[in-house]
């Protein structure tokens, strides 16, 4: 198998977390999120995941994509990792009800889009 990390491989790993938290949180409140502590930390765990391979597309990727908020998500993943008893779940859930989907939209209409297949080691 080919190891090679390139752009359809991250966004592949980023389709991954936002079809995770998509799963998790459908048709959840906000009364009910903010009262379930392991969908807080698996949500923000999985948005953590998100900009940590948002690191790992290229510049030209994201230029090409500049209508997606690259600076906004990385800095949140930043704000959870280093202040993270301190986030504010009214914005994870808003992330989580309706960004992520425009997101998941934006990375699944793109042209360069194709769902990677991986080989059975993968």
């Amino acid at each position: 198998m080919d190891n090679k990390k390139n752009d359809k491989y991250y966004v592949e790993k980023i389709l991954e977390n936002v079809n995770f938290i998509i799963k998790y949180t459908k048709n959840i409140s906000y009364e009910e999120y903010i009262n379930d502590e392991l969908l807080i930390d698996a949500s923000m765990f999985r948005l953590i995941q998100i900009a940590e391979n948002i690191k790992g597309l290229s510049e030209d990727y994201k230029k090409t994509h500049a209508s997606i908020p690259w600076g906004l998500i990385l800095g949140f993943r930043n704000g959870i990792v280093h202040d993270y008893g301190k986030t504010d779940y009214s914005i994870v859930y808003e992330i989580i009800s309706d960004d992520i989907h425009k997101l998941k939209n934006e990375l699944e209409n793109d042209e360069y889009y194709e769902p990677l297949l991986l080989d059975e080691e993968g």
